[in-house]
């Protein structure tokens, strides 16, 4: 019998939470030395140096305190460094590299693995767990609600102040956080809190958000996707309805171990997401299926079927168009594998 998804109830103890806050695998062994920079974007050449920079002072950080002579030293306070650019410039590269160049514990996630780690653990776990890293790496910073935007303004300022720096990369500038999902100018106060934490740089290069995606190929049969399954070590099988069902009964922060030693995912009969949580949960499976580097293959709709005109044309653009185009690079991964 294939195995499913749908009947995989994994359980994460805390400190396994915390701890699978690492760069995924395709990072492992990325560093600064290995980015190269595009000698017609002098930005990308900035970008280098002012990252090796925030991890030397990054790195003192916990040294540093001053004291005087009848008070103990003050409490040390991180530094913030916001890498700001399109997509593919090699934000997520050096964002890897300063984790990598870094003293431990130290954590590295996406802003909504982040914001998961927190409603799994509760806000006061989440920042003690968090307090005594070094770093806090977060990639694709975005906010898109209210709720985020209060937790993660509260966590970060907190952090800070009890010395962990934030280095964040995104393509959406500090003070821009929000727009197009909630009433921004109602929680300005807190954004322009989060935009004081960051010293921002600007990365420039092409910005595959103006590129058109490449077409979808035309999905399998049932029954060419189940013999593909049976004949894949390692692949499960799921009925679209069923998995998208037993995704909402998984906290976000379980995805991770959901997929774990899964080599080949076959959705059957997938269809437009029915509405806005559906198809964020599916954002968010994509995201772990990517970092995972786990093929994808399927039948019915199209993959850029997934997430109807309305979504994309809504608050949430960003999130659907990458994760249409990261689920469309997988399914190019299966069908180079079939």
């Amino acid at each position: 019998m294939l195995a499913r998804l749908s009947d995989r109830n994994p359980v994460l103890a805390p400190d396994q939470l915390i701890g699978e806050m690492v760069p995924p695998t395709m990072f492992d062994d990325v560093s600064f030395d290995s980015y190269i920079p595009d000698p017609n974007e002098p930005s990308q050449s900035a970008a280098v140096n002012a990252a090796r920079d925030f991890v030397a002072r990054a790195s003192k950080v916990r040294t540093g305190g001053k004291k005087g002579f009848f008070r103990k030293a003050a409490p040390p306070q991180g530094i913030g460094l916001y890498l700001d650019g399109g997509f593919g410039v090699g934000k997520t590269h050096l964002l890897a590299s300063v984790y990598h160049s870094m003293p431990g514990p130290k954590a590295f996630a996406t802003f909504g693995e982040v914001t998961n780690v927190v409603g799994a653990l509760g806000y006061i776990d989440a920042l003690d767990r968090l307090s005594d890293h070094s770093v806090l790496c977060i990639d694709e910073f975005e906010l898109d609600d209210p709720g985020d935007t209060m937790v993660v303004s509260r966590l970060l300022t907190e952090l800070t102040a009890r010395g962990v720096s934030i280095v964040a990369t995104s393509n959406t500038l500090p003070g821009q956080l929000g727009e197009g999902r909630f009433a921004a100018q109602d929680f300005l106060r807190e954004i322009q809190k989060l935009s004081a934490i960051f010293e921002t740089l600007r990365v420039d290069g092409p910005d595959y958000r103006h590129r058109d995606l490449p077409p979808a190929p035309e999905p399998s049969t049932n029954a060419e996707l189940e013999q593909f399954a049976e004949n894949t070590v390692g692949a499960t099988i799921d009925e679209f309805d069923d998995l998208v069902e037993h995704l909402a009964k998984l906290h976000p922060s379980k995805y991770k171990s959901l997929i774990e030693g899964v080599t080949l995912v076959c959705i059957k009969n997938v269809h437009p997401a029915q509405d806005q949580a559906v198809a964020l949960r599916l954002v968010a499976l994509a995201d772990r299926l990517y970092d995972g580097e786990i093929p994808v293959s399927i039948s019915g709709v199209k993959l850029d079927e997934i997430f109807t005109p309305e979504m994309v044309a809504g608050g949430y653009r960003k999130k659907y168009l990458r994760a249409t185009s990261r689920l469309l690079a997988l399914s190019r991964f299966a069908e180079a594998n079939d």
